[in-house]
């Protein structure tokens, strides 16, 4: 039996109509894919409140009670929370009852962006207690961090404070109008722990070096754990142009005041060998190395112990104390 023509056309267009909802949802899918996921990680770094973070409902207007869904409860001092997001979705949280919100939009060649909460004030403050010569006299430094500038690099300065990372390091590399630098911590397993961690690079947030800020020390590109340059006083422009030019170096504070403590600092080591007489370079690992430390792994146990009594009278500089504030009516007198 023959078909009839028009049965065939009817059937092609039934057919074409059948096929077409799944070509649109097909395409549909093939947007939302085309968003790029972004891990964001929220940290709140202020000393005492939780903060409770909201995912913005973009869905829904302004003033729709519903529009902002509970995200999580973030702890203080370091506290975390991360979120498996999407590229230009929002957040918020309320601080000092304002609205805060962010959206994400910066993702690193990770696909991770890390964003400090807890509102967007002068910076947090830490103190270093310094003790000059062998303790004759002391002084301290007061750096006010600002997460804004490098997120990862101050969170994770904070988070060395906190542990007591850097109580007692001495400054190990002094070179008058160029850098102060600092962050071997006193005992051996420690440093050697914390230097295996490394974190990585922020963005370039086109803050301009200056006498007094604050960066990491590295090897290459994310390769900073604990060791932190101050720029010293006297430090010529052509010089400050080139901090920065390293991805690494992202200033993350400032020494806040006077920075005439900087200049009080010893220097007669002066730089790291082969151009001064400073602390040693552990030629495995290009992490700066603390003298009798090195020896102490050739087991020149009594070489150790008569270097450490003759460095004893010699003047040094120590970090005896850090601690981490939030403004300056808390921190105790000088």
């Amino acid at each position: 039996m023959k078909s009839s023509p028009k049965l065939l056309v009817c059937l092609a267009l039934a057919l074409s109509s059948i096929g077409t909802p799944f070509v649109a949802a097909d395409e549909e899918f093939v947007g939302e894919e085309e968003l790029q996921k972004i891990t964001a990680v929220f940290v709140n770094e202020h000393p005492r409140e939780q903060i409770e973070l909201f995912w913005v409902n973009p869905d829904l207007s302004e003033d729709d009670p519903e529009r902002l869904i509970h995200e999580a409860n973030i702890a203080p001092r370091g506290g975390s929370h991360h979120s498996e997001t999407f590229e230009s979705h929002e957040f918020a949280y309320e601080h000092n009852g304002e609205m805060h919100y962010i959206i994400v939009d910066r993702p690193n060649a990770h696909d991770e962006q890390v964003i400090v909460v807890g509102g967007a004030g002068e910076g947090i403050r830490v103190r270093c207690d310094i003790s000059l010569e062998s303790g004759k006299s002391s002084g301290y430094l007061d750096i006010l961090v600002q997460p804004y500038w490098a997120p990862r690099g101050a969170i994770r300065f904070l988070e060395l404070v906190r542990m007591g990372y850097y109580d007692g390091v001495v400054f190990n590399r002094v070179v008058p109008k160029f850098l102060i630098q600092f962050g071997i911590a006193k005992d051996y397993d420690t440093r050697t722990e914390v230097r295996d961690v490394a974190i990585w690079d922020d963005y370039d947030p086109a803050v301009a070096f200056e006498p007094g800020f604050v960066s990491y020390a590295g090897t290459g590109p994310d390769s900073r754990t604990a060791e932190i340059f101050i720029v010293m006083p006297g430090a010529s422009q052509e010089q400050l142009a080139r901090f920065g030019k390293n991805d690494w170096e992202t200033p993350f504070g400032f020494v806040e005041g006077n920075l005439e403590n900087l200049s009080k600092i010893y220097s007669g080591y002066g730089d790291m060998p082969p151009w001064g007489k400073g602390r040693c370079k552990d030629a495995r690992t290009s992490h700066h190395c603390d003298c009798s430390s090195f020896l102490l792994m050739l087991t020149y146990i009594f070489i150790f112990i008569k270097l450490h009594e003759i460095r004893s009278r010699l003047p040094t500089h120590l970090c005896e104390r850090w601690l981490h504030h939030l403004s300056p009516e808390e921190l105790p007198s000088p």
